[in-house]
């Protein structure tokens, strides 16, 4: 028996040391890269700022809007209308509408409240209208047609005297012609490229000359009659000429006269009611 528990504490220690090599063995055995890596705890991620980092930037990192293309000041628009023989205004491209009008207004300036009335009622319609002036009225109201110009409208020449031209000689006609084209130029910096002959009443020497000025000689295609006795005073008897008259391209005449004044804020409503736009001016080709 004492023979037998010697041997058992020799193999018992044996058994010991045997362990403790092995887990030295392990202890110093180099551990893989993949293995390292993949020990490493990860850092969490760093929570973001409240705001983006497009917040954070600074205003001269701040991405600025895209220039506007140029509005093109400097360039003409190209003409969208024509004025026909009978002095009505017809498209020059089929896609353009053809409902519209062009209003005009003759024999001014004269009386500012009268003007400056007409003038906030397009306005208010974002309507653009020609106002034919006579020179002796330019002279003796040059302010009122400064307005006129300032207001964005366009201003025609309709002679100096408002004399019927048809019947006057040549030279007579030049300077009542052209009398006014220098005097609107030295107030307002530009010559008016349209014409309307007092009481519509013309002729081939007349449209040359005006020609020659570079402007395009028009009539009118629709009378409101306000000039008449017929109309004095009855705003109403204006709408109803110019509605009954009424189509597309039409040349609409009109006068500074207060029953007129009056009655534009109704005339353009009910064309508006009917579908009809206005032409500017400006959109008007003066070679055709």
């Amino acid at each position: 028996m004492k023979r037998i528990i010697p041997l058992f504490a020799v193999l018992l220690l044996g058994a010991q040391l045997s362990a403790c090599s092995a887990e030295r063995q392990i202890e110093n055995q180099p551990v893989s890269t993949e293995a390292a890596e993949a020990a490493v705890t990860q850092e969490p991620a760093a929570t973001p700022a409240s705001g983006s980092e497009e917040d954070a930037a600074s205003p001269s990192e701040q991405p600025s809007p895209a220039a506007s293309p140029g509005s093109g000041d400097d360039a003409k628009a190209a003409p969208l209308y024509r004025m026909n023989q009978a002095y009505r205004f017809v498209p020059i491209e089929e896609s353009t509408p053809s409902k519209v009008v062009l209003l005009t207004f003759d024999d001014g300036p004269k009386d500012e409240t009268i003007l400056t009335s007409m003038l906030d009622t397009l306005d208010k319609h974002g309507a653009k209208a020609i106002f034919f002036v006579n020179g002796y009225r330019v002279k003796q109201n040059p302010e009122l047609l400064k307005l006129i110009n300032e207001r964005g409208q366009t201003i025609g020449n309709h002679s100096w005297d408002h004399i019927n031209l048809k019947n006057e000689p040549k030279d007579v006609i030049e300077k009542q012609i052209a009398d006014v084209q220098t005097d609107i130029e030295a107030l307002i910096g530009k010559k008016p490229i349209f014409f309307r002959p007092p009481f519509g009443s013309g002729g081939d020497v007349v449209k040359e000359i005006v020609k020659n000025h570079g402007m395009l000689y028009m009539t009118w295609s629709d009378g409101s009659l306000d000039w008449d006795k017929s109309t004095r005073d009855k705003p109403e008897e204006v709408i109803r000429n110019v509605l009954e008259q009424l189509h597309p391209g039409a040349n609409i005449l009109m006068h500074e006269l207060p029953w007129t004044a009056e009655a534009l804020e109704k005339l353009l409503t009910s064309l508006e009611q009917k579908g009809y736009g206005y032409i500017d001016p400006a959109a008007i080709d003066i070679n055709r």
